[in-house]
């Protein structure tokens, strides 16, 4: 009985090592969505990991912002220059992934709540909402990313004010922004000149289909990526933009 008992577990260890094996195995096959944006020095290459996960490729540097090794096996994509963390939540602040893309040379942006929960991370810039740095020769502006409707069961906001940051990054003439975990906040609303917005719309944590076309709508970026999608229906923020002709909506594969 204890031998049959044994092999059983022993039988279900190699399965589950096989169905282990065999996930990562196609995360690291994963096919990604790309674009191509032309700018004054080159292109700008934008790869749609998933979730809150970008990668960008501009004059030979890549730059990964937010990666999340559950998305993906991070140790088949490029070595970051730069990475850029918006916030301390663990799928944007993810040891597992950090790990295989940082490399000595590595450059890490991150906020003063990441540096608290990941003290491994050594040598990195903390940037708070307000500063302006130039990293790897690419102007970073932090902007505030917090919530002003959406709450814990207990009151507390998901994403409350002065933790996480946005980032507004300039490749040449052209500026993209990245909302991070935010909502349609006033300092998001009166931003400027955004060639690409990438506005988070994962319910229950971040923004609605409206909140979305209300930040959209007032800021006119000249391309919107809805990103970090979780299971909100982009459709409905497609009918509430199609009458705004001056925004161009990109739907890409961000659940």
């Amino acid at each position: 009985m204890k031998k049959s008992i044994t092999i059983f577990k022993y039988k279900m260890l190699l399965t589950a090592m096989l169905i282990g094996f065999l996930s990562i195995h196609a995360l690291s096959q994963k096919s990604f969505e790309k674009d191509v944006i032309p700018t004054k020095k080159g292109s700008l290459e934008i790869t749609f990991i998933g979730h809150g996960s970008l990668m960008f490729q501009f004059k030979g540097k890549i730059i990964h912002v937010d990666p999340f090794f559950r998305l993906v096996d991070y140790a088949q994509l490029p070595k970051a220059d730069l990475i850029l963390i918006t916030h301390q939540h663990r799928d944007h602040l993810d040891s597992v992934a950090l790990s295989y893309i940082t490399i000595k040379k590595t450059k890490i942006v991150y906020t003063q709540k990441c540096k608290e929960k990941a003290p491994y991370i050594s040598k990195a810039l903390v940037m708070k909402n307000g500063d302006v740095k130039k990293v790897l020769g690419i102007k970073i502006e932090a902007f505030p990313a917090y919530n002003i409707i959406h709450k814990r069961k207990n009151g507390d906001f998901f994403h409350p004010k002065g933790e996480g940051n946005s980032y507004v990054l300039s490749f040449a003439n052209k500026k993209i922004y990245i909302g991070g975990d935010t909502e349609n906040i006033p300092e998001m609303k009166a931003l400027k000149n955004i060639d690409i917005a990438f506005l988070p719309m994962n319910l229950p944590y971040t923004m609605t289909p409206e909140m979305v076309a209300d930040a959209a709508k007032a800021f006119k970026p000249k391309i919107l990526y809805p990103y970090h999608l979780g299971k909100t229906e982009t459709k409905l923020l497609l009918d509430l933009m199609k009458d705004v002709k001056d925004v161009e909506i990109r739907i890409r594969k961000m659940q």
